[in-house]
C-alpha cells in the first residue's frame, strides 16, 4: 500500500531512548591515550547480526585529525572470515586483510567527523574481533584494550510448554499448521511506521508500540501483526540518522516482536521500502534511496537485508517473513512473461535500471542462514496478481513458502470473478495469505466481501493499516491507539472478535 502524505519536521527528532541502545558486540569503543591525548582516529567494529555460518558488520570511523578527502580503512580477521559483500565503503580482502575504501559520496572526512559502512561475511568456528585498525596508514585506537569476542545472543525461541505462545507455522499442503498438525490461520493488522519513519529522520515507528498500544491490536481478537521494514534502516547505511538505524533499529524491531509474542500473536517481519532509482511508469518517487516503493528488490542490498534478519530470527520459528511488499515489474517490462521472469530469477531487467533480486534469491538468502521460518511471497500488480505464481513458484529446500497477495476495492482483482478465476487455483496448492486487505471508502462493505470469501476457504488475512491516518487515504482502521476503530475498522474489529471470540 502507497503511504498518505505524511506532515511535520523530517529529521532532528530523537526518539526516545533509541541513541542509548548498544551495538551487538561492539569490539573496539573511542579511547584516550595514556598521555590523554585523542587518538588520531577512532574506529568502532560491530557484529549486528550473526547466524549459522554468516555474520551481518559495521564499522564506524571517527577521524580526529587534519581533514582528508579520500579515507581507506584496513583491518585483519583472525578467525578465518571473509566478507563477501558490503556497502558505503568498497570492500576487498587479501588473505586475512581487508580493505574498505571510501565512496564517491562519502570520502571527505572533517576533523572530529564520523562515517559508517557494513558488510556481511561468513565465519568457521570463531567469529573474533579484529583487534587493529589503520586509517590511511595510521593506526586507531592507539591503547585500546580489545574487547571479548563478542558473542551474539540469539533470539529466544518460544517456550512450547506455553499455551499461549503463537505457532511456529509449517506449510503443510494447502495450510498453515503448527507443530500438532492443527490448521491455522493468520488474522490481523499491519502496523507500518518502521518503513518510512526511520528514512524521513522522523523516529522508528509512527505512534507508540509500547505493551499497552500492542495489547490493543490483541484486543481486536488479532492473532497477527504485520511488520513493514526499510532495507537502508536495518543495514545502517549512511544516509539515515544512526539515532534510527543499523543496531537501534535492529533493537527496536526486535523489542516490538517481542511484544506481539508477548500477546500471543504471530510476527511478520516483512520488506517494504528497499534502494535503487526507478523512474519508469508508475514510480513512487525518484530518490535512489529507500523512500519508496520500487518495482522490485535490489541485488546490492536486499540479499544482504534478508541474510540479517533471518540470521537475527532463525531461532524464533513463529517469526514469518515476507520477501517483498508489493512487485510490480509488470509497469516497467514489456511483457507480462518478462514480469514473471524477473520477479522469480531477478538480474537485468527490461524497464529496471538496477539489477534486481528475484524472489528465489531471496529464498536462498533466508535458507542459506539455516533458518526454516515460514516465507511468503507476494506476486506481481503490487500483489494483486497471483495468475502466474505457481509456474513461477520459488524453489524452496525447506519446503516452507507461502503465496502472499494485496487487495483494495481499486485493484484490478478486486471481484469474486477473479478470485475464483485466479486464487482459487492458487489457495488449491499453497497456502494463501492477504497481507493487505483494505479500502479508501471509510466504509467496510468491501473488505467484508473479501473476508467471507477467504472465511469460507479457510484463508488468511490482514488488514491494512493499525495507524491513526485519514481513512480515506491510508486507510487506517483507528482513531486512536488504544484501539478505537474508525467507520472502515469496526468491520475487521467486530469480524475478528465474532470469530475468535
Amino acid at each position: 500500500m502507497r503511504h498518505p502524505p505524511r506532515s511535520g519536521p523530517r529529521s532532528g527528532l530523537l526518539l526516545a531512548g533509541a541513541a542509548a541502545i548498544a551495538l551487538l558486540g561492539t569490539a573496539v569503543a573511542p579511547v584516550v591515550t595514556a598521555s590523554g591525548a585523542t587518538p588520531a582516529c577512532t574506529v568502532e567494529y560491530s557484529v549486528t547480526s550473526q547466524w549459522g555460518t554468516g555474520f551481518q558488520g559495521a564499522v564506524t570511523i571517527t577521524n580526529n585529525t587534519a581533514a582528508v578527502s579520500s579515507w581507506s580503512l584496513g583491518f585483519d580477521f583472525a578467525g578465518g572470515q571473509k566478507v563477501s559483500q558490503g556497502w558505503n565503503a568498497r570492500w576487498s580482502q587479501s588473505g586475512t586483510t581487508v580493505t574498505a575504501v571510501n565512496e564517491s559520496y562519502n570520502g571527505s572526512l572533517a576533523t572530529g567527523a564520523s562515517v559508517s559502512a557494513g558488510f556481511v561475511g561468513s565465519w568457521s568456528g570463531s567469529n573474533p574481533v579484529p583487534t587493529a585498525f589503520k586509517l590511511n596508514g595510521t593506526t586507531c585506537n592507539v591503547d585500546a584494550d580489545p574487547s571479548p569476542t563478542p558473542t551474539p545472543t540469539p533470539t529466544d525461541p518460544t517456550d512450547p510448554g506455553d499455551p499461549d505462545a503463537p505457532p511456529a507455522l509449517k506449510v503443510s499442503g494447502n495450510k498453515l499448521v503448527d507443530a500438532d498438525g492443527t490448521t491455522r490461520r493468520l488474522l490481523g493488522v499491519n502496523r507500518s511506521g518502521g518503513e518510512f519513519m526511520c528514512v524521513q529522520g522522523r523516529g522508528i515507528w509512527d505512534g507508540p508500540v509500547d505493551d499497552a498500544s500492542v495489547k490493543a491490536i490483541a484486543d481486536w481478537h488479532a492473532n497477527t501483526v504485520r511488520i513493514p521494514l526499510n532495507e537502508e534502516c536495518w543495514l545502517g547505511l549512511s544516509n539515515i540518522n544512526s539515532a534510527y538505524s543499523g543496531a537501534n533499529y535492529i533493537n527496536a524491531v526486535k523489542d516490538l516482536v517481542a511484544k506481539v509474542k508477548a500477546h500471543g500473536m504471530t510476527p511478520l517481519v516483512e520488506l517494504h521500502w528497499t534502494y535503487g532509482q526507478y523512474t519508469g511508469n508508475s514510480a513512487g518517487c525518484s530518490d535512489v534511496h529507500a523512500s519508496c516503493q520500487k518495482p522490485m528488490p535490489d541485488m546490492q542490498y536486499t540479499p544482504s537485508f534478508w541474510k540479517s534478519v533471518a540470521g537475527t530470527f532463525k531461532d524464533d520459528p513463529t517469526v514469518v517473513f515476507d520477501l517483498f511488499n508489493e512487485p510490480y515489474p509488470d509497469r516497467a517490462t514489456a511483457t507480462t512473461t518478462q514480469a514473471w521472469q524477473c520477479w522469480r530469477d531477478g538480474g537485468t531487467c527490461s524497464g529496471i535500471g538496477y539489477e534486481v533480486a528475484g524472489m528465489q534469491d531471496l529464498v536462498d538468502a533466508v535458507r542459506g542462514t539455516g533458518a526454516k521460518n515460514l516465507i511468503l511471497a507476494g506476486g506481481i500488480a503490487y500483489s494483486n496478481d497471483l495468475s502466474q505464481w505457481l509456474t513461477y513458484k520459488p524453489a524452496d529446500p525447506a519446503g516452507n513458502l507461502a503465496a502472499a497477495w494485496h487487495v483494495y476495492n481499486f485493484n484490478t482483482c478486486s471481484n469474486e470473478s477473479c478470485w475464483n478465476s485466479t486464487l482459487a487455483p492458487v489457495a488449491a496448492q499453497v497456502p494463501l495469505v492477504a497481507g493487505e486487505i483494505g479500502e479508501n471508502t471509510c466504509g467496510h462493505s468491501f473488505v467484508d466481501q473479501v473476508m467471507k470469501w477467504f472465511d469460507d476457504r479457510g484463508l488468511s488475512y490482514l488488514g491494512w493499516t493499525w495507524n491513526t491516518w485519514d481513512c480515506s487515504s491510508g486507510p487506517s482502521l483507528i482513531s486512536n491507539y488504544d484501539g478505537t476503530p474508525t467507520s472502515y475498522g469496526i468491520g475487521l474489529r467486530d469480524h475478528l472478535r465474532a470469530l475468535n471470540g
